[in-house]
């Protein structure tokens, strides 16, 4: 399978958008919408994590990515599979579960949202190293999921120094 961020891909799972796996993996269809995919999937995780949050912190909202890190990777993979498309942009459960765990260190700081979801678009989409190892190097979808996951890192690195710079308390390198 190449990779493919064609309408091919696009056709194959806009035909198969009610299937549960595919609602998934496009994020309930964020994925699906025109223009930038991961960006939409980044947006549509977004009051997904709020309310993780507020219903059980930043330990809630990392396990949840963490939760979501493996069904994504089976999911993803399944679904590729089926299509005959290797990552096509359409799926975003790895946006998702990123961006989710890019907005641990601040979860419970929704002013400070925005800025993790910037980071985690730049570092997803600059693919510095070794985010771009990473996303040539892994195939399936493990890697479609491994590659986000490491721009979250950085993304939420950032997200926490501008939140201490701005004087607020942050979960970053602590247990929240």
């Amino acid at each position: 399978m190449a990779v493919s961020t064609g309408s091919g891909a696009a056709e194959a799972l806009r035909a198969q958008r009610y299937r549960p796996d595919v609602l998934l993996v496009t994020w309930f269809g964020a994925g699906l919408l025109p223009g930038a995919p991961g960006t939409w999937g980044s947006l549509a995780a977004l009051p997904f994590a709020y309310a993780i949050a507020l219903a059980g912190g930043p330990v809630a909202l990392l396990a949840a990515s963490a939760v979501l890190f493996p069904i994504g990777t089976f999911l993803s993979d399944r679904v590729m599979r089926r299509i005959g498309h290797a990552d096509p942009g359409q799926i975003v459960i790895d946006e998702v579960a990123a961006q989710w765990l890019s907005l641990v260190p601040v979860a419970t700081q929704p002013m400070f949202y925005p800025v993790a979801f910037i980071a985690f678009r730049v570092f997803d989409i600059a693919k510095v190293w070794p985010v771009n190892i990473l996303d040539r190097r892994l195939a399936g979808g493990f890697g479609v999921m491994a590659d986000d996951t490491v721009a979250a890192i950085y993304a939420g690195s950032c997200t926490a120094l501008v939140a201490l710079a701005f004087g607020s308390e942050t979960c970053f390198l602590t247990i929240c």
